[in-house]
């Protein structure tokens, strides 16, 4: 069966966001985001619950690993990812710039990113359109 998606975005606390290299540990997988692999490109997007700013960087992602259930009933899945940095934005993308587009068009970028996401506060890994992530490399 082949994939659904090959670009993502991760929504993290980033400590420091000119690293070459960050690895992110037990990361909720949601909308796609548990078929992430080794050499998908991925959107960096510095939580703002964690002061962050939105959209910072992008890269491609060198280990990939999914992190084993417990017997939660309801758990979320979880992947650790290390990402190799190769952009930083020129502008800015976050929850500010993408609140007019809550309302839809669905197919619009803009909405796919606001709802992926900005709907819940947790930070997350997440699966893109081929349209979203052409849309963000207009960013760098």
């Amino acid at each position: 069966m082949p994939r659904a998606f090959f670009h993502f975005a991760l929504k993290a606390a980033i400590d420091d966001p000119m690293a070459d290299t960050a690895t992110f540990i037990a990361q909720k997988a949601m909308y796609g985001g548990k078929t992430i692999n080794i050499g998908d490109r991925i959107f960096l997007f510095a939580s703002e619950t964690h002061g962050g700013r939105g959209l910072i960087a992008r890269g491609i992602v060198t280990a990939a690993v999914a992190t084993p259930r417990t017997d939660a009933l309801r758990q979320t899945p979880r992947v650790s990812v290390t990402i190799r940095r190769e952009g930083v934005a020129k502008r800015a993308c976050g929850r500010g710039e993408l609140r007019a587009w809550r309302q839809g068009p669905d197919d619009a970028p803009q909405f796919e990113l606001d709802f992926k996401l900005y709907r819940q506060a947790t930070d997350k890994i997440v699966g893109l359109t081929e349209a979203t992530a052409a849309w963000l490399e207009r960013f760098f």
